[in-house]
């Protein structure tokens, strides 16, 4: 695996004058009746989205695409992806990104809880289903 190192000009001068941050209830992003949440960045003046997962085993979004990469970070459990034409499970502390306007989807293929943060690199949260 490769790192890389990054180096950008810096032209704006930092402040410690802010309005405190809102702290958003994991309750108030619940999807429903479900454990999933929803967190649409555009709504808190947040530059990226996500969905906070917490699926039972067999459980899991259908096939579908977005206009922007997709990070999934593994907090518990075991997914199994499907990018493309590609599938893989990934375990507990294991990133994976799906890049722009590639279909996939993903399950719990373990036998228990699937916690998993479904980052979004945009402010609001686009997605496209197969059927």
């Amino acid at each position: 695996m490769t790192s890389a190192t990054y180096s950008t000009e810096i032209t704006m001068e930092p402040t410690m004058s802010a309005p405190a941050p809102d702290v958003v209830s994991r309750e108030s992003l619940r999807i429903g009746a479900g454990r999933t949440g929803r967190f649409v960045g555009r709504e808190h003046g947040a530059a990226v989205s996500y969905f906070y997962v917490d699926n039972d085993p067999g459980e899991g979004p259908d096939l579908h695409w977005h206009p922007y990469p997709e990070t999934w970070v593994v907090i518990e459990g075991t997914p199994r992806f499907t990018v493309g034409e590609h599938t893989f499970e990934a375990r507990e502390g294991d990133t994976a990104t799906v890049p722009t306007g590639v279909w996939h989807r993903f399950e719990n293929a373990g036998t228990g809880r699937l916690r998993m943060l479904c980052i979004h690199a945009s402010d609001v949260i686009v997605q496209t289903w197969a059927e």
